[in-house]
């Protein structure tokens, strides 16, 4: 079962969530929070498995209450940020706190349980256009030289963050590199631990930002 807890400052958007979450059998809504700093307190006494947070939230905002969530944290719970921009910078900023991508509160009812599900896996929402262009719109480039944080990769695992960067899943990365999928997954686990990253998420920006990817580079 994964436990969720929704963070937004609207009771009928929190409401309207936990209705459409609750009727899933292996979703459990455990909690909401009506701004940032009611989502820390009720992260850690609910112990979620997904946060669903709003971007623009009184007192403390929801990229605020990202990092305030996960700094310093290796079990943390999976953040899915909602917004209503889909070119809102302060997603790519919430991105780089530690969230695990983000979904537009526009978007088709059945897609957020699917969203839900894959984060709480430990994959991130890479794949859609909207968050390839936030990612290239707002990485100014270079921030962190190339040679300084990917040194001690491989250049095969310098090909697999290439294409985890472009928003690829393992299974297709496996058929881009011609390689098993359970080698990719290996190789991706061998990347977060070797950059010190959360999740996916954070290794795509890490790849813009080094240049390791071009912006349109690529692009699916």
């Amino acid at each position: 079962m994964i436990r969720v807890l929704i963070a937004d400052d609207q009771a009928l958007v929190r409401g309207a969530f936990r209705m459409m979450l609750q009727s899933e059998p292996d979703i459990d809504v455990v909690g909401e929070a009506e701004n940032g700093r009611d989502a820390i307190e009720q992260a850690r006494l609910r112990r979620p498995d997904v946060v669903l947070m709003d971007v623009r939230m009184p007192d403390v905002d929801g990229i605020e209450a990202t990092r305030g969530l996960l700094e310093g944290e290796v079990d943390g719970p999976r953040v899915l940020m909602l917004t209503t921009f889909d070119l809102d910078d302060y997603v790519y900023e919430a991105m780089k706190a530690g969230a695990s991508g983000f979904m537009l509160k526009t978007a088709p009812p059945e897609q957020f349980a699917d969203a839900v599900r894959t984060v709480a896996r430990g994959e991130a929402l890479l794949a859609p256009t909207v968050t390839r262009r936030l990612i290239e719109a707002f990485v100014t480039r270079p921030r962190v030289g190339e040679s300084d944080r990917l040194a001690e990769l491989t250049e095969r695992e310098r090909d697999v963050l290439r294409q985890v960067a472009r928003g690829l899943s393992n299974a297709e990365i496996a058929e881009v590199l011609v390689l098993g999928e359970t080698t990719i997954k290996t190789h991706v686990n061998r990347i977060l631990t070797k950059l010190g990253l959360r999740d996916r998420t954070q290794a795509a920006v890490l790849a813009y930002e080094t240049g390791l990817v071009q912006p349109g580079e690529g692009d699916r």
